[in-house]
C-alpha cells in the first residue's frame, strides 16, 4: 500500500481528496501546512506527496525546495488557475507534476498512479518482459543503475527525481540519436497527462544544473534547436 501525504491548508480539500485515496487502497496522511509536512517527512518519507503551493508558515515551493536537498520523492503541486508563474518555477526547481484548482479528483488519482508506476519502474518492481529495461546504463563518464535509481557521473553520486531520470535514460540509451521533445513527453509522462515544451526544457535545464553541480564542464546532453535533445558521449 502506497503512502501518500496530502499537504494543503483548505480542510475541505484534504478531506474530500483523502477519502478517495483511501477508497482508491491509497494510505493517506495529512498536513495543513509545509511546516507540518516537513516536520513529519524528517523523521519518515512518504512514498510521494501532493503538495498546494500558498500555504501559511512554509508554502509548497518552500517545502519542495528543502525536500529536493535531500530525496528524489515524486512531488505534484496543486495550483490555482493564475498561477501559471509558480507551475514553471515549481517544475524547474524538482516537481515531476501538477494539477490546477478546481481539479477531477479521478484526473489527481491517474497522476498519482502513473508517477507511482514510473517509480516502481526505477525502484526495480519490473515484469521480466521488461528486464532489459533494468540494466545498468554506462555511457562514458555516466553510469545509471535504474533497479536503485542511482546515477554517476565521473564516480560522483546525482540525486535525480523520477523525471529527470527517465529523460536522462531516454537519452543515453541511445547515444548520438535525437530525442524531439514530443517523444521526451511520451517517456516522461502517462497519456492523460498534457504537458507543453516548456516542461520539458525546465526538466533539461533543471538535469544539466544538477550534474554540472559535480562537473562545471559537463556537456553531453546537446540541444538541436527545434529539433529536440540528444546525448553525446565525446
Amino acid at each position: 500500500m502506497s503512502k501518500i501525504a496530502l499537504v494543503d491548508d483548505d480542510r475541505n480539500i484534504l478531506t474530500s481528496v483523502s477519502m478517495t485515496l483511501e477508497a482508491e487502497g491509497f494510505e493517506v496522511e495529512t498536513y495543513n501546512d509545509g511546516q507540518q509536512a516537513f516536520d513529519a517527512f524528517s523523521k519518515k518519507l512518504p512514498d510521494m506527496a501532493v503538495l498546494d503551493i500558498k500555504m501559511p508558515r512554509m508554502d509548497g515551493m518552500d517545502l519542495l525546495q528543502r525536500l529536493r536537498q535531500k530525496s528524489s520523492m515524486p512531488v505534484i503541486f496543486l495550483t490555482s488557475k493564475d498561477d501559471e508563474i509558480d507551475e514553471v518555477l515549481g517544475l524547474r526547481m524538482g516537481a515531476d507534476d501538477y494539477v490546477k484548482k478546481p481539479f477531477s479528483q479521478r484526473l489527481l488519482v491517474e497522476r498519482i498512479r502513473a508517477l507511482l508506476r514510473r517509480k516502481d519502474a526505477i525502484d526495480g518492481t519490473l515484469p521480466a518482459s521488461e528486464a532489459e529495461e533494468g540494466k545498468v546504463i554506462e555511457r562514458g563518464e555516466l553510469r545509471m543503475d535504474p533497479l536503485r535509481h542511482a546515477v554517476s557521473w565521473k564516480n560522483q553520486d546525482v540525486s535525480l527525481t523520477v523525471t529527470e531520470f527517465l529523460l536522462l535514460q531516454a537519452l543515453a540509451q541511445r547515444p548520438g540519436f535525437v530525442k524531439s521533445r514530443d517523444q521526451l513527453m511520451d517517456v516522461a509522462y502517462d497519456d492523460q497527462v498534457y504537458v507543453d515544451d516548456r516542461t520539458i526544457d525546465s526538466h533539461i535545464k533543471r538535469l544539466r544544473k544538477k550534474l554540472r553541480s559535480v562537473d562545471s564542464e559537463f556537456s553531453a546532453i546537446e540541444t538541436l534547436y527545434g529539433i529536440g535533445y540528444r546525448y553525446n558521449e565525446e
